[in-house]
């Protein structure tokens, strides 16, 4: 789906309270997959996949199943918010430094005044602490769950207590809380025209480049494997 039709179908799951784990696709994630079986899972079971790398939306059409546009996390987030200011929908903001959570929260109210947030919670807990996050959610009862936590355990999380949880909408949003709060820069729009905002994102943290090899990996996996496949049909 194109990123309205996207909104469309998210919206209509919300007001039916069917809740719902989204999953924004990237090139890292699906590397990641190849490597973890459990991870792999995580990602397949997932009530809906949006393409949100451009390495994501190359490698469809490459492949002769193009997507309709991409539909990046990050924009499909304030579109959600944008329909929620209207719906007064509420939203619980989970993970981050406490900081950057703060400051996101209050420049998202500012944006968006007609939604109501109604939690939030640092991404700092243990394991041992998750039935009281999940406990404080759940008093929330929010339209909207945003989880801001690292790569590695942000998706598998969600996926692991989505039933406990029971949120219409379930997502993880990656380092979006960064930029909403003004700690780091969204790539500017030439950037994310040539499907090159991962460069600029390095550039700002350039301690992520290992995170970043996985990139050049999925191209080749995808010319090798994917030539492979074209040859078959």
């Amino acid at each position: 789906m194109d990123m309205r039709s996207t909104v469309h179908f998210l919206t209509e799951r919300i007001e039916a309270r069917k809740p719902t784990r989204v999953v924004t696709g990237n090139p890292i994630m699906l590397m990641a997959g190849l490597d973890d079986p459990e991870y792999r899972r995580v990602l397949a079971t997932a009530d809906l996949i949006v393409p949100d790398g451009s390495g994501v939306v190359w490698a469809a059409r490459r492949l002769n199943q193009p997507v309709k546009e991409r539909v990046a996390g990050f924009d499909l987030m304030h579109e959600l918010l944008r329909e929620g200011d209207l719906r007064h929908w509420s939203v619980y903001l989970l993970g981050s430094t406490q900081e950057v959570l703060e400051a996101a929260e209050a420049n998202l109210a500012r944006q968006f005044p007609g939604v109501r947030f109604v939690g939030r919670r640092n991404g700092y807990f243990t394991d041992q602490e998750d039935e009281a996050v999940i406990a404080d959610i759940r008093r929330a009862n929010p339209d909207l769950l945003f989880v801001a936590r690292s790569a590695a355990n942000q998706e598998p999380w969600i996926a692991k207590h989505e039933k406990a949880l029971a949120v219409p909408v379930m997502m993880g949003i990656g380092g979006s809380l960064d930029v909403i709060s003004g700690k780091l820069k969204r790539a500017p729009a030439l950037f994310r025209r040539l499907g090159v905002e991962w460069l600029y994102r390095l550039i700002q943290e350039p301690w992520r480049y290992k995170r970043m090899l996985a990139l050049p990996k999925f191209a080749l996996k995808v010319i090798r494997d994917g030539d492979k496949v074209l040859k078959m049909r």
